[in-house]
C-alpha cells in the first residue's frame, strides 16, 4: 500500500485529468437529494481549490452557509459571505468572525481520495479530523470523483470517519 504523500500525489494527478465541472454538477445534485442535506438547516462547506469538487452552487438553497477558516492548528466555522480572502494555504476563507461549531449539523468536507470504510485522505494538515473529532455531534459527507474511490487507505488513530462519500 502506499503512504499518504505519495497517494495525495497521485490524487492530484488524477484530478487533473477529470471533468470537475461536471463531477461537480452532478455532485451538488446528489447531495441535495439526500435526506441528510435536505433536513439540515446549517452546514458547512469548502470553496474549492485548483481541480476540487466545487459545491458552490448550493449556496442558492434555503438554507445557512458556513466556510472554514483555519487559524494556527484549529478550524474555525465562519458564516459564508461574499468577503473573502486568500488564507496562507491559498484557501478562499470567509472574512467574518467564527461563530460556535455548535451550530453545525451537516459538514460537507473535501478529501483527495476515500475508501469503502468512511476515511478520508486530506492534504495533511489534519484540521478536518481534529474538527471533527472535537464536534462529534457533526454529520459528514465527503464528495468524490468515483476515480478517486479506493478499496483501503493508510490510516492513523486520529484519522476520524465520515457518514457518508458521494461518488460522483
Amino acid at each position: 500500500m502506499d503512504n499518504k504523500t505519495d497517494l495525495r500525489v497521485r490524487a492530484k494527478s488524477i484530478r487533473k485529468t477529470l471533468d470537475i465541472v461536471g463531477i461537480s454538477e452532478k455532485a451538488v445534485k446528489q447531495i441535495r437529494q439526500m435526506n441528510l442535506y435536505q433536513n439540515a438547516q446549517n452546514v458547512l462547506i469548502f470553496y474549492p481549490m485548483q481541480n476540487e469538487i466545487n459545491l458552490l452552487g448550493i449556496l442558492e438553497d434555503s438554507k445557512t452557509f458556513y466556510l472554514p477558516k483555519v487559524c494556527g492548528n484549529e478550524l474555525l466555522v465562519c458564516p459564508y459571505s461574499d468577503k473573502l480572502e486568500k488564507s496562507p494555504f491559498n484557501v478562499c476563507e470567509p472574512c467574518s468572525n467564527p461563530v460556535s461549531a455548535d451550530v453545525i449539523e451537516l459538514a460537507i468536507v473535501p478529501a483527495l481520495m476515500t475508501d469503502i470504510d468512511g476515511y478520508r485522505l486530506g492534504y495533511g494538515g489534519g484540521f478536518y479530523d481534529r474538527f471533527l473529532a472535537a464536534n462529534p455531534h457533526i454529520k459528514t459527507i465527503v464528495p468524490i470523483a468515483k476515480e478517486l474511490f479506493v478499496d483501503k487507505l493508510p490510516r492513523d488513530e486520529f484519522d476520524v470517519r465520515v457518514d457518508y462519500i458521494v461518488t460522483v
